[in-house]
Order: structure tokens, then C-alpha cells, then sequence
């Protein structure tokens, strides 16, 4: 049975982008994407989706302000956000952690890597309620 669960996936690098979001899509999950973190904040306030994949890195707006100023907002507080970066040594993912993310995921990585932190993250969320 197909995850019908929205995610968001916002990364500045469209191959990353194109290929997490085939293979969510593959997987069941409804996906939208964005190539910036503004693009991302107006996503996800217009569609809410039930799991954010935010690079962490991206020009004008880094993935930690969005981050932020989506944590701001209630409606986002027990939406799960998971850091995507390539700036993952030990000091940084806690770095990263402490910021509000929920996981942090190393890139590249194997796209499933997506799909088990999704399945742990929502399940997490739907126990929650």
C-alpha cells in the first residue's frame, strides 16, 4: 500500500533533487520539490507536508534559516525536517541537530537512505498523535 504522505525536498542541486524525488514518488509518497529555501518556505506553508528533506547549503537563503523560520511557525512544530548535507563530521551533524533538525542525512547518499528516515520520521509523527 502507497505512503500518501507529502514531502517536501528542497536542495539547490537539481540532479539531487530530480533523483529524490522519482524515487520518493517510486516509493508512494507525494513529492514536491524546491531549488531554494524561499521556494521552500512558500511550498511548504501553501501544501504542508508531513516530512521536509532541507539542504542545508543553498545560495541567498541557507536550509538552517528555513529551517528556523519554519520552526517559528506552530503549524510546522512537529513536522519533521531532516538536514541534507555534505558537511556531516560529527561536530557539524550535532551542530546541526542542536540548530532543530531532526536527523541529518550525509550527501550523496543512496536514495533509500530518504525512504528508511521517512518511514521512521512519519511513523514517529503518526504515534505522536
Amino acid at each position: 500500500m502507497p505512503n500518501q504522505a507529502l514531502v517536501l525536498i528542497v536542495d539547490d542541486f537539481d540532479d539531487a533533487l530530480e533523483m529524490y524525488q522519482e524515487y520518493l514518488t517510486f516509493k508512494g509518497y507525494r513529492v514536491v520539490v524546491a531549488a531554494s529555501g524561499e521556494e521552500g518556505l512558500a511550498i511548504a506553508r501553501a501544501q504542508r507536508p508531513a516530512l521536509i528533506f532541507m539542504d542545508v547549503r543553498m545560495s541567498a537563503m541557507s536550509g538552517t534559516d528555513a529551517m528556523h523560520l519554519l520552526r517559528s511557525d506552530a503549524t510546522f512544530a512537529e513536522v519533521p525536517i531532516v538536514a541534507l548535507t555534505a558537511h556531516a563530521f560529527i561536530d557539524e551533524a550535532a551542530a546541526m541537530l542542536a540548530a532543530g533538525f531532526d536527523e541529518v542525512i550525509t550527501k550523496p547518499c543512496n536514495p533509500d537512505a530518504l525512504i528508511v528516515a521517512a518511514e521512521r520520521l512519519l511513523g514517529r509523527a503518526r504515534q505522536a498523535r
